[in-house]
């Protein structure tokens, strides 16, 4: 058994495709890039990450639940889920430890649609536009939120 305090990494639609989506807005990092850097950085941390990815709302929702029910740390990419996804705002709202949304380009600079977050009023807070580096900030502030 692992000494290192469990944290979910979750990424909504389309975010398997990095490194090949357009990447001009979310980078050249490949999504096995972004397993392998969360990784690292939790370690470091002293966390053990675990990074899914899923286009499957329901999916979604039932690790938010698997979160809550086990006092899990989350980052969280909601990806389009983010605008719209009442269902996972909810299950995101039952949290039991901190969550942090995160995206990787900057919402408000893009298309007005994506200027509106449904999970972020239940989030421990948001962190934007920092390309990959909004999950290791994520994750560096799930480490200030769990120890302070």
């Amino acid at each position: 058994m692992s000494d290192l305090r469990r944290v979910l990494v979750l990424n909504g639609p389309n975010l398997g495709r990095l490194g090949s989506r357009e990447p001009d807005i979310y980078g050249a990092t490949s999504y096995k890039g972004l397993v392998d850097s969360c990784r690292t950085l939790g370690t470091e941390l002293g966390f053990d990450v675990e990074v899914r990815e899923t286009n499957d709302e329901g999916e979604m929702i039932r690790w938010l639940h698997e979160a809550a029910d086990g006092s899990i740390p989350v980052v969280l990419n909601p990806g389009a889920f983010t605008h719209y996804s009442y269902g996972m705002r909810d299950a995101a709202a039952q949290r039991t430890a901190p969550l942090i949304e995160v995206h990787i380009s900057n919402p408000y600079t893009r298309e007005e649609f994506r200027h509106t977050s449904v999970v972020a009023a239940v989030a421990t807070g948001t962190i934007a536009g920092f390309g990959i580096g909004s999950y290791l900030l994520a994750l560096r502030a799930l480490a200030d939120e769990l120890t302070g």
